[in-house]
């Protein structure tokens, strides 16, 4: 989990930084630093000096930066404005220049996400599973069906659209926006049911595993069964039918979920079925609600893949990033309007580093890369003092004024956006510890 959040940090911050380094190259402006992470304190693991700036890596992985002459930035270095403005200084050029070296980082995080969204559906494509394939139906967790799903409903639209692959129906839609709702067809009557605008708090504290919905799946058996897990203590073996818990029939494999998840800790009756045998096993529930065992099913889920060529990968691809910007801004708006909390919606280090998993998948990786490059793209134009979108309000400030706001007001504006800042990061990290140890 680490070492991929760090490699995804790095490309990011890399070339966030790299957007502001050549944008200032460009306008003759020097660079004095160039740094991935913070040396704060001064203290680095590594630098070298080249052509007048300093590149190197700091000791604390929060962040990175470039130090562009004749700017106040987060590092508050104000000694170099006691002197006449020089040509090759930030604050020497005219304000469209300015503007666009501020705005490098975030043009480069946003075109860097749509590349990888890009590439990732050339190299992979898509793969779904066809609504036609789940013919009994699906599965709900506990908050679903106090929306009023039903266990065997047959998903037919979402939002009057009809759904022609499982994947599909959880978009990022239904968390971001308003008034979504779902047909479903039960007994062979459609019926719509309506989903809550706060789906995501709804999900967020959810109290078991169990997915939101899942499909159907029979007919399943005992694959394998590792030594040392409660099934292998039980006696339970390779080809076992598992049709009941306590009595209660297990058809379907997500009963025997529900039913284990329901038995967190406890002692169970197994009804087994072995050749033309039928057993009764005691076995223990273990504290994640698993006796462990592989299953296997009689039936797979055929699935679908779509490739694309590179011409038709660039367009998708684009669309593809650009919706999953817009949800994330939209998500941010449920935030700010109330309707989602901010404790449930937002993610830290620790949240993204186990977003990323402990096992390194390429396909996973570059899917956050990408969508953690758009959303850094669109936190950096927040209108936050420290922030590019807070130097990009500034120097809007300037030309409605007909001036610069003067040294020490753009100092203290400067301290103010980075207190917003600090308290932002404690924030993320501080909702990250408690999810990680009380929820």
């Amino acid at each position: 989990m680490i070492g991929q959040l760090l490699l995804a940090l790095s490309i990011l911050i890399i070339l966030h930084e790299a957007g502001h380094f050549f944008a200032a190259k460009m306008f003759g402006i020097r660079v004095e630093k160039f740094y991935l992470f913070f040396d704060a304190y001064g203290k680095k693991l590594f630098s070298f000096t080249k052509g007048g700036t300093e590149y190197g890596i700091g000791w604390l992985p929060l962040g990175g930066y470039v130090k562009i002459a004749g700017m106040i930035d987060e590092s508050l270095d104000t000694e170099q404005l006691k002197s006449e403005p020089q040509n090759w200084e930030f604050r020497s050029k005219p304000a469209w220049q300015r503007f666009i070296v501020m705005i490098g980082g975030v043009t480069v995080n946003l075109v860097l996400g749509l590349i990888i969204s890009i590439g990732i559906l050339y190299h992979y494509g898509e793969k779904y599973t066809p609504i036609s394939e789940i013919k009994d139906g699906f599965a709900f967790s506990q908050e679903a069906i106090d929306m009023g799903f039903k266990n065997g409903d047959k998903i037919i639209s979402v939002n009057g659209v009809q759904v022609k692959y499982a994947e599909k129906i959880i978009t990022p839609e239904l968390f971001t926006s308003d008034n979504n709702f779902i047909t479903i067809e039960r007994e062979g009557t459609q019926k719509r049911i309506d989903i809550p605008d706060n789906l995501l708090d709804i999900l967020s504290e959810k109290k078991t595993k169990q997915s939101f919905l899942s499909p159907l799946i029979r007919d399943f058996y005992v694959d394998s069964v590792p030594a040392g897990n409660p099934a292998a203590d039980a006696g339970i073996k390779k080809g076992d039918k598992i049709v009941a818990i306590n009595n209660t029939p297990t058809i379907f494999f997500n009963d025997l979920k529900t039913s284990l998840e329901n038995n967190k800790n406890k002692s169970i009756d197994l009804t087994v079925l072995r050749a033309s045998d039928s057993l009764h096993l005691k076995c223990l529930v273990s504290e994640e609600g698993t006796i462990g065992f592989m299953p296997m099913f009689e039936h797979e889920f055929a699935s679908e893949v779509i490739t694309y060529g590179f011409m038709e990968s660039i367009p998708l691809g684009i669309k593809s990033g650009w919706e999953n910007l817009v949800g994330q801004v939209k998500a941010f708006g449920k935030i700010f309007s109330g309707k989602v909390k901010a404790t449930n919606a937002l993610q830290g280090p620790i949240g993204i580093a186990k977003a990323f998993g402990s096992d390194w998948n390429w396909f996973r990786f570059w899917n956050l890369t990408a969508l953690l490059s758009l959303v850094l793209a669109f936190m950096n134009l927040l209108p936050i003092p420290a922030l590019d979108g807070g130097h990009v309000v500034l120097i809007i400030v300037e030309k409605l004024r007909g001036k610069p706001l003067g040294d020490k007001a753009m100092e203290r504006v400067q301290m103010v956006g980075m207190f917003i800042v600090l308290g932002l990061m404690i924030f993320a990290f501080g909702n990250d510890i408690f999810k990680a140890f009380f929820k």
